[in-house]
């Protein structure tokens, strides 16, 4: 063999043989290792109870700020709009029920209607005692600090009277109109007869046709401007204009009311809390309160 292609032959088996011998030598690289956290578990904890702790501040907070501006709707609904009251007499029955001691009607009053324009006759009107109607009135409020403030807050919704004098009557007359009551011409307003489909005899123990008076006859009352006349319709059992006027000493002996100064007996315009617009409870007893002018005839 010709000593160059040994050579390249010697120098191929050199190359090979360096070659394995170079992979032979190595030694084999570790299997990887899996990768372990750094991360402490308790801190990982920990920023999930402060993230779960910042969440329930924000419902809380979400919650307080929601409750807060509902009740401040529901106090100016109360204080512009409407407001429900309990009708704790029998004043006005049976357009509306209630009775001393018992659980009454609970109606809506409209607070709206009144700041643009006024009462008129047949309106159901809740209002303010003036002076002359307060005498003997005593608070209706529990001595005891817990159950006065609690009667305090169940008055705000309506489930026990206001501790003030409110009334709930229907309006008869208007300032300027003249109102009496004979038992030859029943009662009139500037001398005509009113029609008042609102009386039932039943509830009244007596017939109107037969005593339309219903009581003591009254008047001439002429209601000055701004003030207001008015009765009850049960009216066989109602404090009302009637029973607050005051009269000419010779009429009183003869059983004439109301014929001297006619203030005493009439209620202020700005007295006027607003319009009995339905009844909210029993929902047996549900549905709007009629207006029933009783001039309506005239």
């Amino acid at each position: 063999m010709p000593h160059g292609t040994a050579d390249a032959a010697g120098y191929a088996d050199v190359v090979t043989e360096t070659t394995d011998s170079s992979s032979e030598g190595q030694p084999d690289s570790p299997p990887a290792e899996p990768r372990v956290s750094t991360r402490d578990p308790a801190s990982t904890d920990g920023v999930a109870d402060d993230e779960a702790k910042r969440k329930k501040r924000a419902v809380f907070r979400e919650t307080v700020l929601l409750a807060s501006i509902a009740v401040l709707l529901y106090y100016l609904m109360l204080t512009f709009v409407a407001r429900p009251y309990l009708i704790p007499s029998e004043s006005m029955e049976p357009t509306l029920h209630g009775c001393s001691g018992c659980v009454g009607d609970r109606i809506m009053v409209d607070k709206l209607s009144y700041r643009f324009s006024s009462p008129r006759p047949g309106d159901v009107i809740v209002f303010k005692g003036p002076p002359a109607w307060n005498a003997g009135y005593k608070s209706i409020r529990s001595h005891n600090t817990v159950l006065r403030w609690l009667q305090n807050a169940l008055s705000f919704v309506g489930f026990v009277p206001p501790d003030e004098n409110d009334l709930v009557k229907r309006v008869i007359a208007v300032g300027g109109q003249t109102v009496q009551c004979r038992n030859n011409t029943g009662l009139t307003v500037d001398g005509k007869p009113v029609k008042e489909p609102y009386l039932d005899p039943a509830t009244l123990m007596a017939d109107p046709s037969v005593y339309p008076c219903l009581g003591s006859e009254f008047g001439p009352v002429t209601v000055p401007p701004g003030r207001l006349w008015v009765m009850g319709d049960n009216r066989t059992h109602s404090a009302d204009s009637r029973a607050h006027c005051t009269s000419i000493p010779a009429d009183a002996l003869k059983g004439l009311l109301c014929t001297g100064d006619p203030m005493s007996g009439t209620v202020p315009v700005a007295n006027v809390i607003g319009k009995a617009r339905f009844i909210v409870w029993p929902p047996s007893r549900w549905g709007l309160i009629r207006a029933v002018d009783p001039q309506q005839g005239n």
